[in-house]
């Protein structure tokens, strides 16, 4: 569902003034690509979900997310969907990566944020699911974060993968070097299990 601009910008306004009371700012540009995949790391605490729709809808971003398909029942169905939830059946053959590539296909505007730790407690390394995503559906990879020990949420580098796995996290790994999550002790190593 798409909201018209007066309640885009109310309700931007309503996440800023959010923001700025939680002792919160924001820095970088939002992303002018109509599609991307935007990294949202680190991800350590329940807080991020809510920071991080601050933070899009303070830019006037409408943040999609993959939820699992089973909670989009009954009154919760528009709910979720409203909140950005994308429903994904997560043990259907055609597997995530292509239920979301084929979103991207179909879609006119989609802003997919995917905490690629895909869990808050430490992980040893990070799915590798919203890379190739974006290499698939051949669109940016939009770095983003909530850094906890400056309290800002912000925008980073932009770009579309090579393909070079290797060398595109570089890339992520040196802008993620000096990221604080809420539990600094949960973010694990950035890094793919293909780079094992």
């Amino acid at each position: 569902m798409r909201y018209g601009p007066a309640i885009v910008r109310v309700r931007g306004r309503l996440a800023s003034e959010f923001l700025r009371r939680t002792g919160w700012r924001t820095e970088g540009q939002a992303p002018a690509a109509r599609k991307c995949v935007v990294v949202a790391a680190p991800h350590t605490s329940n807080w991020d979900l809510l920071y991080m729709l601050a933070f899009g809808w303070s830019v006037e971003v409408r943040p999609r997310f993959m939820m699992k398909h089973s909670v989009f029942v009954g009154p919760l169905d528009p709910f979720f969907r409203r909140l950005g939830g994308i429903p994904i059946e997560r043990h259907h053959r055609t597997g995530v990566v292509k239920q979301m590539v084929d979103a991207f296909a179909a879609a006119d505007d989609l802003t997919l944020v995917v905490p690629p730790e895909g869990t808050r407690g430490r992980r040893e390394h990070w799915k590798s699911g919203f890379y190739h995503i974006a290499n698939e559906a051949r669109v940016p990879l939009v770095l983003t974060f909530c850094d906890y020990s400056r309290k800002v949420a912000g925008f980073g580098p932009s770009f579309v993968p090579t393909g070079n796995l290797r060398e595109d996290m570089e890339l992520v790994r040196d802008f993620y070097a000096d990221k604080v999550g809420r539990h600094p002790e949960l973010f694990g190593p950035v890094r793919l299990p293909e780079e094992l």
